[in-house]
């Protein structure tokens, strides 16, 4: 276990990396990061003032549909009914990768400290840091435990229309922020960069957690618990005993 646990923390280290180069650009204001967020704000916010119709459904999108609160109410419906199906581990999988998320988000926002853009006429506002965009976080773990915990419930020839929502999801909450004005480029970049790595290092310690329990590893097209689909998610044991698809 204590073998497999730090091949888990390995790989989220290594999935951190791209984060943490990015995080070395923007702390050492790297000219032309700077200027890729500057030209994208500029011609984005000069889009949002031409186009009131436009910035309305983004704002909706950003503010309703794809807004944090949103996305971690799914979350915590999804963990409350796998604690209903007696998941016990998955349901520990979903609220750590939830709220560790968020905890990191918060800590990295404090530290780095990165201004919002400020525009002439925002067509929105936001308090708080910048970097990492912390609705491009949020939406990359909470789509990442809302695909793998019910990928197994889903019939294969819809699996694909379930990555390509999520992946949507992913990459239009991003949009809108940059959009809106209230976040850098590089600061969703950062945000799904950070999330990728937390649900690459939550995973991969699952992963370990079920082969502990005596389960096979699994691919992640078919979800992090395939067994969900049964009566009786859960190993009865740790072992040879605990059933047909434990071995």
């Amino acid at each position: 276990m204590g073998v497999r646990l730090l091949l888990a923390v390995g790989a989220g280290a290594v999935a951190a990396v791209p984060f943490g180069l990015l995080l070395l650009l923007v702390e050492g204001a790297w000219p032309p990061l700077l200027r890729v967020d500057a030209g994208a704000a500029r011609r984005l916010h000069e889009v949002a003032l031409e186009h009131p119709g436009w910035t309305a459904t983004l704002r909706f999108l950003s503010d309703w549909l794809w807004d944090p609160a949103t996305l971690r109410i799914a979350v915590a419906l999804l963990t409350g009914w796998l604690l209903y199906r007696r998941a016990w581990r998955l349901a520990a999988w979903a609220a750590t990768t939830a709220i560790g998320g968020a905890l990191i988000g918060v800590l990295v926002k404090v530290v780095v400290e990165r201004a919002r853009p400020s525009l002439q006429d925002p067509v929105a506002q936001a308090p708080g840091y910048s970097f990492p965009s912390g609705h491009a976080m949020t939406a990359t773990t909470s789509c990442g435990v809302l695909l793998l915990v019910l990928l197994p419930l889903v019939p294969r020839r819809w699996r694909g229309l379930c990555w390509a929502a999520a992946g949507i999801s992913v990459l239009g909450v991003g949009f809108t922020r940059i959009a809106l004005g209230v976040h850098w480029f590089s600061d969703v970049i950062g945000g799904w960069l950070l999330g990728g790595a937390v649900v690459v290092l939550t995973g991969w310690a699952f992963e370990a957690w079920r082969s502990d329990a005596g389960r096979p590893r699994t691919d992640v097209a078919e979800g992090l618990e395939p067994e969900l689909t049964d009566e009786a998610p859960e190993p009865r044991a740790y072992g040879p005993e605990s059933g047909s698809r434990d071995r």
